[in-house]
């Protein structure tokens, strides 16, 4: 018997790991493909990109030149309404897990209320309520409509990311002592994380491409650059041909980061 595992094993087989006998032959992680949707989109979008500059230059690097003076605005709107709505979001989802049948009540009736109405609609809404009682700028309007609607949606994602890890993780936390508190700090949020980082991530995308709504108050941003370019010009076609390339290249980074960060916390988790 002792021979019969001595003898030289078999070459193993390409994407396969072969083990001495008694164990088990697992499969080797799959390599990624070369081309895939993601680099087949993003090549696309920059070659048609610059083809149409090199060939045409006159409109379409005009246009190139004139449109990215609103990214500035357009990654500012973004980036503040990140940063409301996650934590905004995060407060939702637990109010809707909260035993409180008040809080609870005023989570639910929340996201009912926001997701109902349109977000052009909410950006109207508050852009003229906030006028009546405070002075406020389109940019903090365009903030807090965008924060208070997708506030909405990830609490819905929390709340599902939370419910997901099984429930004997917060029994074990509270049998060795750990509050409520401790254990949804400690326990369940970080096991919640992996489930709740993807929907996140593709709400942070969208969120991106409906700035282009704040035009509607005149902010100077990646869309209203382009009307502006495009009633002077008449030119509506190449204008907006050129914006849609410029949103599909950065929301194709955008979703390679969440990615990248999907793999990395995947790695995380391997090595523990």
């Amino acid at each position: 018997m002792r021979e019969d595992n001595e003898k030289e094993l078999p070459a193993a087989p390409e994407g396969r790991i072969v083990v001495p006998a008694g164990g088990l032959r697992l499969p080797a992680s799959p390599r990624p493909p070369v081309i895939n949707a993601w680099s087949l989109s993003l090549v696309g979008a920059v070659a048609v990109l610059v083809f149409l500059c090199a060939v045409w230059p006159d409109p379409y690097l005009d246009i190139l030149a004139f449109v990215p003076g609103g990214l500035l605005i357009t990654f500012e709107v973004t980036i503040l309404s990140i940063c409301c709505a996650v934590p905004l979001g995060l407060l939702t989802g637990l109010g809707r897990l909260s035993r409180s049948r008040v809080i609870n009540l005023i989570a639910s009736t929340y996201v009912e209320v926001i997701r109902g109405i349109p977000l052009l609609v909410q950006i109207f809404y508050i852009y003229y309520a906030l006028a009546m009682f405070l002075q406020v700028s389109s940019l903090t309007s365009a903030v807090v409509a965008i924060s208070f609607c997708y506030g909405a949606y990830m609490g819905e994602v929390f709340r599902a990311g939370i419910m997901a890890v099984p429930k004997g993780q917060n029994e074990a936390s509270r049998s060795l002592g750990f509050n409520r508190f401790q254990t949804m700090i400690h326990v369940i949020l970080p096991q919640a994380l992996r489930t709740i980082l993807p929907p996140v991530g593709n709400e942070c995308i969208a969120m991106l491409k409906d700035t282009s709504l704040v035009s509607v108050m005149a902010m100077p941003d990646l869309m209203q650059h382009g009307r502006s370019f495009a009633a002077k010009t008449y030119l509506y076609f190449e204008t907006y041909t050129v914006i849609a390339l410029i949103y599909l290249i950065i929301t194709l980074l955008l979703s390679k980061a969440v990615n990248l960060m999907e793999s990395r916390l995947d790695y995380y988790e391997k090595r523990k």
